[in-house]
């Protein structure tokens, strides 16, 4: 029965002790993580692990990190999910994840790619980004527009919630736009500790860096619809999941839309595979009546198994 949606988490879930309980309990999970140190020359697994936390938060190093551990907890899970999972989706770098889970991706390809995407990512123009709390999307593409208006370049980046909207741009705009949400009514507007203005037009020489990485692998179709960041809507074919990896960089992320598409595909239950709960958490403030859970950990792993049996 087809009744579970798989999503997989972006950049800022990743955390010093990542993995390890998994790679100890599971042989599995650990030659997941020993198959990225092979491809990656060096050992991710042991940052993972052990840290420092200051390197592991370092783009280049956050992305692989988390599809490497969402995709243990896939590999430990997929012969009892196989069977139930009607689509999937990924926040931005997880969206990687979800197309190496559907079979479109190599495991050794996608580690490639998400450790060259965070390189090119942290060499990207001097940029920010803030998450917005407490304004509608409507108010918050507004202020931005305002904030344009004047010269400077800020835009709606990252729609994680009907009231969480991420602004991404300059420095000084991103700045000015959050003044003006905060005197529009925002709870809060956060700056988030990113090395540039992802998801907005400011990415686009890493698009085009990322497209040349991209064309040089193999894509195949998806065994499951995969929906995309920059569109909200389900990907079946190879061809269609080259061409949103490379649009979500400018993109915004239309997370809120995106599970909102899952709902309406008769989706009711979600299963948040890798580090950290943070899409579990909006899904509840998208559709309080949508059901997930969160798969990360050993005890997770073995309860879910045990409620399989």
């Amino acid at each position: 029965m087809k009744d579970l949606a798989a999503l997989f988490p972006g950049q800022g879930s990743q955390h010093v002790g990542m993995g390890a309980e998994l790679a100890e309990a599971f042989p599995a999970a650990r030659a997941v993580f020993e198959r990225a140190d092979d491809v990656l020359g060096f050992s991710l697994s042991r940052l993972c692990f052990l840290g420092p936390e200051e390197e592991l938060k370092q783009t280049q190093n956050a992305q692989p990190a988390i599809l490497v551990h969402s995709y243990a907890v896939w590999t430990l899970m997929r012969d009892g999910l196989a069977d139930r999972v009607s689509c999937g989706a990924g926040h931005s770098l997880g969206e990687f994840t979800a197309y190496t889970a559907a079979g479109s991706l190599s495991y050794e390809d996608a580690v490639r790619l998400v450790r060259r995407r965070g390189e090119l990512m942290a060499q990207s123009p001097e940029g920010t980004m803030a998450a917005v709390v407490g304004l509608e999307a409507e108010a918050v593409e507004n202020i931005c527009r305002q904030v344009c208006a004047g010269g400077e370049m800020v835009v709606a980046a990252n729609y994680n919630s009907p009231q969480q909207i991420v602004i991404s741009g300059e420095v000084a705009a991103v700045t000015r736009a959050g003044e003006l949400a905060k005197e529009a009514g925002a709870r809060m507007v956060r700056p988030l500790a990113v090395s540039g203005a992802f998801h907005s037009p400011l990415m686009e020489d890493v698009e085009a860096g990322l497209r040349a990485e991209l064309d040089q692998v193999t894509f195949s179709d998806p065994s499951f619809p995969i929906i995309a960041n920059a569109t909200a809507e389900p990907v079946n074919t190879a061809a269609q999941a080259r061409t949103t990896l490379i649009r979500q960089l400018t993109a915004p992320v239309r997370w809120t839309q995106s599970i909102q598409r899952i709902a309406d595909l008769g989706v009711q239950n979600f299963v948040e595979l890798g580090p950290g709960k943070v899409l579990s958490g909006l899904l509840r403030r998208i559709d309080p009546q949508l059901q997930g859970v969160e798969v990360g950990r050993p005890d997770d792993v073995l309860r879910h198994r045990e409620g399989e049996s």
